[in-house]
């Protein structure tokens, strides 16, 4: 996993995520409106049913964390947050 740190602004919104995998579900992503669209996650939490990443889903926000294996892994964000 990278270990290196970065902050992402984009929409949160559901889709589907790993479609064709074992992993695949309608899940919680961040698409930064450049075309890169990462499934979301908080660190520490449960990857598939977190609350507190379910209630961002509508809002943009701009996030802290890691980026790894197409997830952004987000230990901070701010919700309301220019881009």
């Amino acid at each position: 996993m990278g270990t290196e740190r970065v902050t992402i602004s984009g929409s949160v919104k559901r889709q589907r995520i790993a479609a064709g995998s074992k992993s695949d579900r309608v899940g919680v992503v961040l698409d930064d409106g450049a075309g890169r669209i990462l499934a979301l996650r908080r660190a520490g939490a449960n990857p598939f049913s977190d609350a507190a990443i379910d209630e961002l889903v509508g809002k943009t926000i701009t996030g802290t964390g890691i980026v790894a294996d197409g997830h952004f892994i987000m230990d901070r964000w701010d919700v309301g947050a220019k881009r």
